[in-house]
């Protein structure tokens, strides 16, 4: 009984302090962040990368969106970085007032295209603009990163949305795109940290991403490592929250799983490698930041969590003292109105409750992929992108 007790208080003690991580967070994300930009701001030459692994239904319409920004023509290139396209993908491609780059590896990665990529570009980039091959830009998207970077950052994570809410998963996919938006990036932009990038929407110092990437040899996770090495040299990362770039989410379990399995792979990887170091960091050199983003490694994915405290409530309503039940409930409660202050408005209809009864689910399939975590990092998973249409309103 004592063994089971002091189990409890342990999970009890993890649960909370993660439950008040979000919860302070998300509080801080529902006042407003527009930070000050200079009135006479510098027009940056963007290389916008975009890398894709077999993205012929897409890529094509991608590309064409791609120039429809309000920034300068001559101040923007559009580079397709195509791995594994088929001929007719490449032959319409090369009609395109854009850049293409052809690559192959045996093994494919993201970090390899990019490096490969740059290899062949010229230096006289200001600034490298990461998208996946299918996101999409609003029209004032580089216009608006470009004005960000006037806050004396090094990188600015733009504001990605989902692009399409056609099943419940990709409704929960995009519920949970929003959740991390405002925790992770703008509530911590609020509270004077540094934003959690994202792996797309993202535009980094052209020189000091060239350079960077050289380092990384990450087969999943590349962002992290890219975020890690950036907060460890004490540089800001600076979050958008008006500048929008939409994303396709999952629609399928089977991807939700795979998808999940490997960012929580990633996830534990760089905690591990990281943790001692960040805590040295925060010691002898005061680095907060590079603290805070290792232990955003050990925190339990949302909808795990949500489901951990639900059933764990529900067991300690019934077994449990009266005292140990209200303290469980109130930790519930705050991770509920986390995720009630995190969520815009707009999500709060019939589609986002018939979706959230899918939850179930998800929780099943996150701890199935909790529990095949293992290696999941270092194996290239491509995710097959179809939609290209921006989705405004769910």
């Amino acid at each position: 009984m004592i063994v089971i007790e002091i189990i409890q208080w342990i999970l009890f003690i993890y649960l909370a302090i993660i439950t008040l991580y979000i919860f302070v967070f998300s509080f801080a994300s529902l006042f407003p962040y527009n930070p000050p930009t200079l009135l006479d701001i510098k027009k940056r030459k963007f290389a916008v990368l975009i890398p894709g692994y077999k993205e012929d239904d897409v890529i094509i319409e991608v590309a064409k969106d791609a120039l429809k920004q309000d920034y300068p023509a001559d101040l923007y290139d559009i580079v397709v970085i195509a791995d594994s396209f088929n001929s007719k993908t490449l032959e319409k491609l090369k009609e395109l007032p854009i850049k293409v780059i052809e690559v192959s590896f045996e093994s494919s990665t993201k970090s390899k295209a990019l490096n490969k990529a740059m290899e062949q570009l010229p230096e006289d980039y200001d600034l490298a603009l990461v998208l996946d091959a299918d996101n999409l830009m609003e029209s004032d998207f580089l216009t608006k990163i470009n004005n960000a970077f006037s806050n004396k950052c090094i990188i600015v994570q733009g504001h990605r949305v989902a692009k399409n809410t056609d099943t419940s998963f990709a409704v929960l996919d995009a519920v949970s795109e929003e959740i991390n938006n405002n925790i992770f990036r703008k509530g911590h932009r609020i509270l004077g940290l540094s934003a959690a990038i994202i792996g797309s929407g993202m535009a980094i110092e052209y020189i000091y991403f060239k350079n960077l990437m050289k380092t990384i040899k990450a087969v999943g996770g590349f962002d992290k490592e890219i975020e890690l090495k950036t907060l460890k040299d004490k540089h800001v990362i600076e979050y958008a929250n008006h500048a929008y770039v939409y994303d396709e989410k999952v629609q399928k379990a089977e991807v939700f799983q795979s998808q999940r399995r490997r960012w929580l792979s990633a996830q534990l990887h760089y905690f591990t490698k990281d943790i001692l170091t960040a805590l040295k960091y925060l010691i002898t050199k005061g680095n907060i930041d590079y603290f805070n983003k290792a232990i955003q490694f050990s925190l339990l994915p949302r909808i795990m969590l949500l489901g951990i405290l639900f059933i764990i409530a529900i067991l300690s309503i019934i077994f449990n003292p009266i005292y140990y039940t209200y303290a469980w409930l109130i930790v519930l409660i705050a991770c509920i109105l986390s995720f009630l202050f995190s969520i815009p408005r707009k999500f709060y209809n019939f589609k986002t409750f018939k979706a959230i009864l899918t939850l179930p689910k998800g929780f099943i399939l996150m701890f199935v992929s909790l529990i095949k975590i293992r290696g999941a990092n270092k194996k290239f998973i491509h995710t097959k992108h179809t939609g290209t249409s921006k989705n405004k309103n769910i």
